[in-house]
């Protein structure tokens, strides 16, 4: 099943968990540490009200400044990977209501890789995310292929698993998460 369809089948929870486990691994490029969205995630776990998710999510774009000035230049892949991460964080919906979770999951998939095209140094040319999202693979990067079955991964799992699959799904947004710091990390050293 494309992702796409998946989206189009998840529940609130598993939109929920799609769109912030994309932002979970773009969270390097706000100079977030690795247990930033800990809250977020443990709300989801807890089952909390709307109320309690709305107050951790105020708290977490405070600490990552969402309306913050985007630190590289804007006109770099950097710069550009870090305004779409923002925006992800700053389009999460206070309140979850099946329609605004599946907006902002949308968004957040259609950013992550976008993300991850930006950054991905392969000699891979300008592809439609579009059809990477529909299930059409040719032409595709190594590291968007690889952020494309992290988000396949986590919507299944979520639909097979339901709130059980929630441990794998931050288990694949980690491990993405590594893998982005990693690229970011060998971006710098390469500008330096």
């Amino acid at each position: 099943m494309s992702l796409v369809e998946l989206i189009a089948r998840a529940d609130e929870r598993g939109l929920t968990v799609s769109g912030l486990a994309c932002l979970d691994r773009c969270v390097a490029l706000l100079d977030g540490d690795d247990e930033i969205l800990r809250p977020l995630w443990a709300a989801l776990a807890e089952g909390s009200d709307a109320e309690e998710w709305a107050t951790r999510l105020e708290q977490v774009r405070v600490k990552l400044g969402t309306d913050a000035a985007v630190t590289a230049s804007p006109a770099s892949a950097e710069g550009e990977a870090e305004l779409l991460a923002r925006r992800m964080l700053a389009a999460a919906p206070a309140i979850r209501s099946a329609a605004s979770v599946r907006e902002w999951a949308d968004a957040c998939s259609v950013a992550a890789l976008r993300i991850h095209r930006l950054l991905d140094a392969s000699p891979a040319g300008p592809s439609s995310l579009d059809a990477h999202r529909e299930g059409r693979t040719e032409g595709m990067s190594p590291l968007v292929a690889a952020e494309l079955r992290r988000q396949t991964r986590v919507l299944e799992m979520l639909a097979e698993h339901g709130l059980g699959g929630l441990r794998q799904a931050l288990a694949v947004s980690t491990e993405g998460r590594r893998v982005l710091r990693a690229v970011v990390s060998r971006r710098a050293r390469g500008r330096a």
